[in-house]
């Protein structure tokens, strides 16, 4: 039987999970929604064709088994400490928290209670990440020795229509596109033993372009360039960067060099993109035939989270794994404040191969 889902949160990422949730009819449902502000979960309910509740409601629903947390960042944890004491399993959006102790809460208490914890970027599990997982795995570029990721851009500011609390406590470009990358080289490489890093700060001042609030100037508190090296448990290095100070760029997304090759991984941020591999042999880029995923949307984690509870297995977005990159984003600033290698205190398995 699919399982009833319920959202809190009807925000800009809203519809991409109704349509993504849709294609798992089988595993979850969306049944209900929920928001601070009342008319936005009514405007959003009736489009959807669901129910829109209060927040107190919608946690009293006894049929309602998964909430979904698409709230902003600063109440991630917060919001999932009620969906858990209400007996209800959570799966949030990134990041899991704001503080490692808050993230660790979180999957403790959902532990002690018997509880799920699921934590977006599922990204991974779409054609793209699969596809690389896969010829990790199968061994087309031998053993990974290193890899470089890049997300370069100059901010949201441009175009988002809310872009303030981006380059606040809790936002730049770490923590807000960090987690997809992050997620992407665990997945791929492993666990993450530590990180060595500098990160900086361009301006203390942006100015939004939306026509809504186009002229407004917005105080910047955090980190906007971020560049650091990462070591994997695995003995694989890696060199990410993420940065809103970056006006334009040729590089690539990420990609993985081995003891036999190297392959060239699609953005993180899709579930699509073309995966290629080259070898000694080939002397040349060859793309690898595609696994199913390049039309999922934001979703495919909670169906997996719904469909793992039914089989009694783990699910691959999990809290776990969440705690880990939020674990490893903190240690970027850390890194560059203390002027040293960060050891990371939490550690995760590979999350396994999704088949839909």
């Amino acid at each position: 039987m699919p399982k009833k889902v319920g959202m809190i949160g009807c925000g800009n990422i809203a519809p991409q999970y109704v349509t993504g949730l849709s294609m798992f009819p089988e595993d979850i449902t969306l049944a209900a929604c929920a928001d601070l502000v009342a008319e936005k979960a009514q405007a959003f309910a009736q489009v959807n064709g669901i129910e829109a509740l209060s927040v107190d409601d919608l946690l009293a629903r006894d049929d309602i088994e998964i909430i979904i947390n698409l709230t902003t960042p600063n109440v991630h944890h917060e919001t999932c400490l009620r969906v858990l004491n209400a007996g209800k399993h959570v799966y949030t959006e990134k990041p899991l928290a704001l503080k490692r102790e808050d993230g660790r809460s979180v999957v403790d208490i959902a532990a002690s209670k018997g509880l799920r914890v699921g934590c977006a970027p599922d990204t991974f599990l779409g054609s793209g990440g699969q596809t690389s997982r896969a010829a990790i795995d199968e061994g087309r570029i031998g053993r990974p020795v290193s890899a470089t990721a890049f997300m370069a851009g100059h901010g949201p500011e441009a175009w988002h229509p809310n872009p303030g609390f981006f380059y606040l406590d809790g936002g730049g470009p770490m923590l807000d596109m960090g987690p997809y990358y992050l997620t992407a080289l665990v997945n791929l490489l492993g666990p993450i033993k530590g990180i060595a890093a500098f990160t900086s700060r361009a301006f203390d001042e942006r100015v939004a372009n939306h026509e809504a609030i186009r002229g407004q100037r917005l105080p910047v508190t955090v980190s906007t360039h971020y560049a650091g090296t990462i070591e994997f448990v695995s003995g694989a290095i890696a060199t990410l960067i993420t940065s809103f100070d970056t006006w334009r760029h040729h590089l690539p997304n990420i990609e993985i060099h081995g003891t036999e090759g190297s392959m060239s991984v699609p953005d993180p941020n899709t579930f699509g993109g073309t995966v290629s591999v080259w070898t000694p042999q080939t002397q040349a880029w060859e793309a690898v035939s595609p696994r199913p995923g390049a039309e999922y949307l934001r979703g495919v984690g909670v169906a997996d989270m719904a469909r793992s509870i039914n089989r009694g297995e783990p699910h691959r977005a999990s809290g776990a794994l969440g705690l880990h990159v939020l674990d490893a984003m903190l240690a970027f600033d850390e890194s560059s404040r203390a002027r040293r290698v960060i050891e990371l205190s939490t550690t995760v398995d590979r999350p396994a191969v999704w088949v839909p």
